[in-house]
């Protein structure tokens, strides 16, 4: 099953990134305005806001195999879609749809991993996880600056939505999974928590920089640091393979509780110094210190994840996981809301010394919040 999951990973994440940050110059391209960009971009960020949890408890009580078809399907025939629209209302409508699909496929995969209990090192079984999360992106991106380069970017949206309905067509079915009867009152209590409270709000933050990301990355790149579509690919490219293995490198290092939470506090420091300092030019210090941030990310997500899979229940971590990733939407939307059009107003490098900033000051609050929790 696990290396079904793997494939899946790597294929939707393939696809759906290599296009993602490409995204606003090709609204730049449209015509769209800063503020324009900012509320697609919101809206992306907002669409799992309504089906992160649904999903959640539908893989909790009846179904996770054929959720993950019919939102691979979904993705699918949107990137397509998206490749055929122009005008700002007919966008924004498939950037809603096709962040649900995303995120509805975000929580069923990782729902699905997080209720196996196959017996293996937590640490090893996440950095897997988090590698095919990451190298699918790593590869997509370049891929697609060179197809943008030689076919144009439609041409690239429309291929990656047939590779994305081929894998769907390819997927059969996972291992039967046993479902449970759970409650609203279940999924109240594990959430209600001081310990997990506090971490809704260590995560929250976390978000806020994904959306700099999302909305001004590609941009930045092309005006403040000269690069063009292949040199911005490669760029973030370079930086999400070294994320990938970074996570893959992290799960040859046993779990201890201790030695993964002091790792994920000094990861989200150096992640946002990282975030801060790849502002510097010339271009070749700014990517130096994109690898420090995107490696630091790598050993972040995995010790997040490991963190996630002990502080709920087996049979509830459906929901509770969806619920834990709206609020990590909720601080993506929020962020989008600011970061875009502060950046496109003041300067593109703004969000990141922001964001880098944000994700410094979120280390030294776990570290502090978290001194004596279990997990």
């Amino acid at each position: 099953m696990h290396a079904r999951i793997h494939f899946v990973n790597f294929i939707r994440k393939f696809t759906f990134l290599s296009v993602i940050f490409l995204f606003p110059l090709h609204f730049l391209k449209l015509g769209f305005s800063g503020w324009q960009i900012g509320f697609i971009l919101a809206v992306f960020a907002a669409a799992p806001l309504v089906v992160s949890f649904p999903t959640g408890w539908i893989n909790d009580r009846l179904s996770m195999a054929g959720v993950i078809r019919g939102a691979l399907l979904a993705q699918g025939l949107l990137l397509v879609l998206a490749a055929l629209v122009r005008t700002f209302p007919l966008m924004t409508a498939v950037y809603l749809l096709l962040g649900m699909a995303n995120n509805v496929l975000d929580v069923s995969l990782q729902s699905l991993y997080y209720k196996d209990e196959k017996a293996m090192d937590e640490n090893r079984k996440f950095g897997a996880y988090n590698f095919w999360m990451g190298f699918g992106p790593a590869l997509g991106v370049v891929a697609g600056g060179l197809l943008t380069k030689a076919a144009g970017f439609e041409t690239v949206l429309i291929a990656n939505g047939a590779v994305t309905i081929l894998a769907f067509l390819a997927v059969g079915s996972f291992d039967r999974q046993k479902f449970q009867a759970v409650s609203f009152r279940d999924y109240r209590r594990d959430i209600f928590r001081g310990k997990t409270l506090l971490f809704i709000v260590f995560l929250f933050v976390l978000a806020l920089h994904w959306s700099v990301e999302g909305s001004v990355y590609s941009p930045f790149l092309e005006r403040n640091l000269g690069l063009g579509p292949f040199l911005t690919s490669a760029y973030i490219g370079g930086g999400l393979v070294v994320l990938a293995f970074s996570s893959l490198l992290f799960g040859r290092v046993g779990f201890n509780p201790l030695l993964n939470k002091r790792l994920m506090f000094a990861s989200m420091f150096f992640s946002g110094a990282g975030l801060v300092l790849m502002t510097l030019r010339p271009p070749a210090v700014s990517f130096l210190f994109r690898l420090l941030h995107e490696t630091s990310d790598g050993l972040m997500g995995v010790t997040i994840a490991v963190f996630i899979s002990r502080l709920f229940e087996r049979r509830t971590i459906g929901g509770c996981a969806g619920v834990v990733l709206s609020i990590q939407i909720l601080g993506q939307m929020t962020g989008s809301l600011v970061f875009a059009p502060l950046g496109y107003r003041f300067g593109l490098e703004y969000p990141f010394i922001i964001g880098g900033s944000l994700l410094a000051a979120n280390a030294l609050y776990g570290a502090l919040a978290f001194r004596r929790m279990e997990y």
